[in-house]
């Protein structure tokens, strides 16, 4: 039985996944090499691979199209075409159940004045992130996309703005701090081999 997923879509997103004379499904068709098929009354998208060996892409293109579903646009959306790149969903309604008010509260408070909030948590955190309905949606590498959660999570908490933002910033310095000291023992490894190659005589 060949791979096949379904997707459900929100009614008004199913006109960008098909695009403009169908422009951006052919493209997810062509880059990730599957079929999509499409049922605007239910809302289902069916995704399978036009290869049963393209399995990998097949699952790309049901996160691209996870991820236009949720709020991004289709450019933000081939980020997931990357290398190690994944989406993650944080459903809103698992901490402030179905409540409309407080999902809106929770919305506003994560977008920020302007869209400030969630730029600022994409900028520190190297992720793309869309609030849509009762989802906040992130695209990113693993450990991008768990500070990125973290930060959302800790807001969804009542923790404040700038709380947040000092711990990814703490988080994004300690990351440099770590990365230039792998560096340095890298480049004294390399030096002490480069010396040992030219040197026969220093290793005895």
């Amino acid at each position: 039985m060949s791979f096949q997923q379904s997707v459900k879509v929100p009614n008004d997103r199913i006109g960008v996944i098909i695009g403009k004379e169908g422009k951006i499904k052919n493209e997810i068709e062509n880059r990730c090499k599957v079929l999509i098929r499409i049922d605007s009354e239910s809302g289902s998208v069916i995704i399978s691979p036009r290869d049963p060996s393209e399995l990998e892409q097949a699952f790309k293109a049901v996160e691209i199209v996870s991820a236009i579903s949720r709020g991004f646009s289709p450019e933000r959306s081939y980020r997931l075409l990357g290398d190690d790149v994944l989406l993650q969903l944080v459903d809103l309604n698992e901490y402030v159940g179905r409540s409309h008010n407080q999902i809106t509260r929770l919305k506003g408070r994560l977008i920020g004045e302007g869209g400030k909030s969630r730029k600022t948590i994409e900028d520190l955190t190297g992720t793309a992130i869309s609030i849509y309905g009762h989802t906040v949606a992130i695209i990113g590498n693993f450990e991008d996309i768990k500070l990125a959660s973290d930060a959302i999570l800790n807001l969804v908490k009542g923790r404040s703005h700038k709380t947040v933002y000092n711990l990814l910033q703490e988080k994004r310095r300690r990351d440099k701090i770590d990365r230039l000291h792998l560096w340095e023992e890298s480049n004294i490894r390399h030096n002490k081999h480069s010396v040992n190659l030219s040197n026969p005589d220093s290793r005895e």
